[in-house]
């Protein structure tokens, strides 16, 4: 079947077309006034290049990142909340917890909503899920009049403990649908069913706030393509690393904040299978940002909550909660087109802010005056000038020049020294990015295999593994488009979440079976409108945590009807999650269990292993180019390789460039490299 992957980028939209025999792929910068211009102009390309007409394609799998940034520009839609009498001011106080509590000017996300928009309602139901007070239905049709005033496009309904008893929250959607046609509901039991005011009323309010716009794009890009002649599914890409159909994804659009990062992170694992590596450190560095993902035993590690719009962007806790299942991954600003300056205290910085697609780094001539990553490489002579994105963009060197020669400050330096320095700079952020996120995860970083994609990545990769000890650096084929490629890989899954607070010396096990069965039927039903008869796979996790404690660990639940012994079986699978993650056991506590997640996902056949082949033969290059290699801090002869005409079985010592359409890897002078049964470039630290 032939099918297309395409991922919306904040600088390019990846879009990859894959036939039965073959793998096509462009980027093509993104259009932001119409996001879904660039996806066709790029399904287009590729279609004439294939000779394929869009008859001929039997699926199209798409990675936005429109939801994120209406957040963090705050571009949604106008939205307002109904909430429980008495807790209309959940979004502004939070849990009270300060990010910095020595700053007594530190700024807090501004809530989605405005308060004049947050209106409350009689009613309220008891953590049992009993009903203390009715609700107040003349109520909600006087909020309903006041919103429909106000001009209000989006509702959120978050009423207290309604993860247990959602029926207030359904019949105030009922009566807010009658009384406000045309207006997006969102209720908090559908959108995030699970305990903690804050962070449930936080992602409600998310995906009340962005439901209008990714729902209005999502229509348009499927007539779009319905008017070209697909008549072929589309599915979209969730944070969580599954796929879901237009229908759902229009309803919880915050569960795509993070589809293309999740795309990578699945295109990694699927590396690490194929090669069968244990433990594995995914760098994915595109033209906006950095992402930073570990993979162990084949399985990206995840997460259950998510912040979108940090007002400091790298310290936890200064954005907006979102408690959605989610690829867990540390993501920075530093990507192609993160912009160098000089801060107040004289310094080079790089980052966080992006010079995008528009009008994107100095040398794409398209008025940029601001000097880049991107900018930095071409400048060091990493990259071709006539040879960017498959020839297809000329880079401007004087543009370059100019820009970097403009920075104040740097005294007498020249352009290639300046540009050494932004490359040195970004590289140590990607390093210590990724040392701070394994200790955040209690992992190791020793023996790893550092796997490098995105249009930057392989810039960048061997000098990131230098500063990291690693060994071992992969470079996969298409790795320019990665994430794109990683949505062909995804399954057709969907995970739902539910609190049902149980006590492991008090296991009730009819409830949980109860419902953990309603789960997974609820999950099942979605993944079969996607694809009613391939095999599908069920995954239980349960979020559990000794009495008292603030935070849970994950552990696995039998996919089963679970017994009463089962109590035995999630004490020990706890206790040994909570001696892996922190070193040791408590004192004997009682064990209790908040939250419960079912996952369903369709099976895909295991990956092939290609051996590389015993016989190594040295590729030959044709030609060479000179480099400022940062390691050294001089100029050297690098030699050049087509990749196109590397095959398996293929060697070459660093230093070296490998260019692709997509993107070039650089072999720095501490590696070799070869080329292995899959066609992956495999760099391996020479010994000194």
């Amino acid at each position: 079947m032939n099918r297309i992957g395409a991922d919306i980028g904040g600088t390019f939209t990846d879009v990859v077309l894959e036939t039965p025999t073959r793998r096509h792929s462009t980027k093509v910068l993104t259009t932001y006034d119409a996001p879904e211009r660039a996806l066709l102009d790029g399904i287009a390309i590729l279609l004439t290049e294939a000779g394929l007409d869009a008859t001929d394609i039997g699926l199209v799998v798409h990675g936005t990142t429109l939801a994120t940034n209406a957040l963090i520009e705050r571009r949604g839609a106008k939205t307002a909340l109904l909430t429980t009498e008495g807790f209309r001011d959940v979004l502004e106080m939070g849990t009270e917890s300060r990010f910095d509590q020595y700053d007594i000017a530190m700024d807090k996300p501004p809530a989605l909503v405005p308060r004049d928009l947050r209106l409350t309602v009689r009613e309220r139901v008891a953590a049992d899920g009993g009903v203390l007070l009715p609700l107040d239905e003349a109520g909600v049709r006087d909020a309903a009049e006041a919103f429909k005033a106000k001009g209000v496009q989006s509702v959120a309904i978050a009423f207290l403990h309604s993860y247990v008893n959602p029926a207030h929250e359904q019949r105030a959607g009922e009566i807010l649908r009658e009384a406000l046609p045309g207006v997006t509901i969102s209720l908090s039991c559908e959108v995030s069913p699970e305990m903690r005011e804050y962070e449930r009323f936080s992602t409600t309010a998310a995906n009340a706030y962005v439901q209008p716009i990714v729902a209005s794009y999502l229509g348009r890009l499927e007539q779009k393509l319905q008017v070209l002649g697909f008549g072929c599914p589309l599915f979209l890409m969730l944070s969580s690393g599954g796929l879901t159909t237009v229908d759902t994804a229009a309803r919880f659009p915050v569960r795509l904040v993070e589809s293309g990062p999740a795309g990578g992170a699945l295109f990694a694992a699927g590396v690490a299978s194929e090669r069968g590596i244990d433990h594995m450190l995914a760098l994915d560095v595109g033209g906006t940002t950095a992402k930073i993902c570990y993979i162990d035993h084949g399985q990206p590690q995840s997460s259950q909550v998510f912040e979108v719009a940090r007002v400091h962007r790298f310290r936890k806790g200064s954005g907006l909660p979102l408690r959605i299942p989610v690829v867990e991954m540390v993501e920075i600003g530093a990507g192609g087109g993160s912009i160098a300056r000089i801060d107040g205290a004289g310094r080079l910085t790089v980052g966080p802010k992006s010079a995008s697609s528009e009008p994107g780094p100095a040398c794409y001539g398209r008025g940029g005056l601001d000097p880049t990553v991107t900018d930095a490489d071409l400048a060091l002579g990493r990259i071709a000038p006539d040879a960017f994105a498959g020839g297809r963009m000329v880079l401007d060197t004087s543009a370059t020049d100019r820009a970097l020669l403009a920075l104040p400050g740097l005294r007498q330096a020249d352009a290639p020294t300046r540009a050494l320095g932004i490359s040195e700079i970004v590289d140590e952020a990607m390093a210590s990015a990724a040392r701070v996120h394994a200790v955040e995860l209690g992992l190791n970083m020793d023996g790893r295999t550092l796997v490098a994609f995105g249009g930057c990545a392989p810039l960048h990769a061997a000098r990131v593994a230098e500063k990291l000890g690693l060994d071992e650096v992969v470079i996969p084929r298409s790795a320019g488009v990665g994430s794109a490629v990683g949505f062909l890989r995804a399954p057709i899954a969907y995970e739902i979440a539910r609190s049902l607070h149980q006590q492991l010396d008090d296991f009730n096990v009819d409830a949980v079976n109860a419902l953990l069965s309603a789960m997974t039927d609820e999950a099942h039903a979605i993944v079969r409108h996607g694809d009613a008869t391939a095999p599908r796979a069920v995954r239980c996790i349960a979020f559990a945590r000794y009495r008292g404690q603030g935070h849970e660990i994950a552990i696995e639940v039998p996919a089963r009807t679970l017994t009463p012994a089962d109590a035995a079986v999630l004490i020990e699978a706890f206790e040994t999650a909570y001696r892996a993650h922190y070193g040791g056991l408590a004192v004997r506590l009682p064990i209790e269990i908040l939250t419960w997640r079912v996952s369903v996902a369709t099976q895909a056949p295991p990956p092939e292993r290609m051996a590389t082949p015993a016989a190594r033969t040295p590729a030959t290059p044709h030609g060479h180019r000179e480099v400022l290699d940062p390691g050294l801090g001089e100029v050297r002869q690098h030699a050049l390789y087509h990749r196109a005409n590397l095959r398996p079985g293929h060697t070459l010592a660093g230093p070296a460039l490998i260019v692709e359409d997509e993107t070039t890897t650089v072999v720095s002078p501490s590696f070799d490299a070869h080329i292995d049964g899959h066609g992956y470039i495999v760099m391996t630290r020479r010994a000194a």
